[in-house]
């Protein structure tokens, strides 16, 4: 088992987040496996659904795959839901992930502007938070900049962010296909995220702004003239697998930079609990589908 430290050495300038996760990807395939606590998976475990159900779903999800896969994505709302009690078992569950050296995604989809999303950002990107993790997801639907004291935190931290570019949701095109100006909005994000990563791509390295890139959303990239392979971040990416886009698909919505993707899937490993055994197996399987539809 190959163990990837996910902590900053003190003293040390922290490695930064694309660097580990390209490296995560190369020794352990492309697959990030959500962990979400939904209340009818917490039924077909047969746990409660009680800060106790959550608490036990999540840790056996780590596990039976931390060590195992690229990357953990538990999500935030089915926590947060349980109040104090839920946060505190996030906060578990995230000290639990580090533990395997596996990196951490969490779903937050954070957006807010100046000394709230600074807030936000010290949450979850800084060095010793109670919630922090090896990246987070972010929404930047109150403008690019408003993203600033995250993207600048989890520079300096060694952390990592994606932000919310194209998503499948049927919504999501209203907002993110509508043109301002010249560039629809989604390029717009996209163009953000490449300033970003300038420094990383000069470097030869995969930067640590990500986007959030459904693998579903067809022929989008190309009719609003996004360029995801000079984004040089991590495209994580839902709906890749036996019942997802299938190689045709994702040739359409990544070309060239299917190399960058990491492919999101939650229920399709977790419908497999409580066995730990079939859990590691299904996330093993799963990251072998991905892997061969990414090729």
């Amino acid at each position: 088992m190959t163990h990837h430290t996910t902590e900053p050495v003190p003293g040390r300038p922290p490695r930064p987040f694309g660097a580990r996760l390209e490296a995560a990807m190369d020794a352990h395939g492309p697959l990030c496996v959500g962990i979400d606590p939904h209340p009818s998976l917490l039924a077909d475990w047969g746990l409660p659904d009680t800060p106790a159900g959550l608490r036990d779903f999540a840790l056996r999800t780590i596990e039976a795959v931390g060590g195992h896969v690229a990357a953990l994505k538990p999500q935030s709302a089915f926590f947060e839901r349980h109040g104090a009690a839920g946060i505190a078992v996030l906060e578990e569950v995230l000290a639990a992930a580090r533990q395997t050296g596996t990196l951490c995604v969490l779903d937050v989809k954070r957006g807010d502007i100046g000394s709230t999303m600074t807030g936000y950002a010290q949450a979850y990107l800084s060095n010793g938070a109670p919630l922090c993790a090896d990246s987070i997801t972010v929404s930047p639907y109150l403008g690019y900049g408003s993203l600033a004291p995250a993207l600048e935190l989890a520079e300096s931290s060694g952390r990592g962010v994606f932000v919310l570019a194209l998503t499948s949701n049927p919504e999501g095109a209203a907002v993110q296909h509508a043109v301002s100006g010249e560039r629809a909005v989604a390029a717009g994000v996209v163009e953000g995220a490449t300033a970003s990563n300038a420094i990383a791509s000069g470097a030869g390295e995969l930067g640590s702004i990500g986007l959030v890139i459904g693998a579903t959303v067809g022929e989008a990239v190309s009719r609003l003239g996004i360029d995801l392979l000079r984004a040089n971040g991590p495209l994580l990416a839902p709906g890749i697998g036996a019942q997802g886009a299938g190689p045709g698909e994702l040739e359409s919505v990544f070309g060239p930079a299917r190399r960058h993707v990491l492919a999101s899937t939650s229920r399709g490993v977790l419908k497999a609990g409580p066995s730990i055994e079939a859990l590691r197996a299904t996330a093993l399987k799963a990251t072998h589908e991905a892997a061969t539809a990414l090729r």
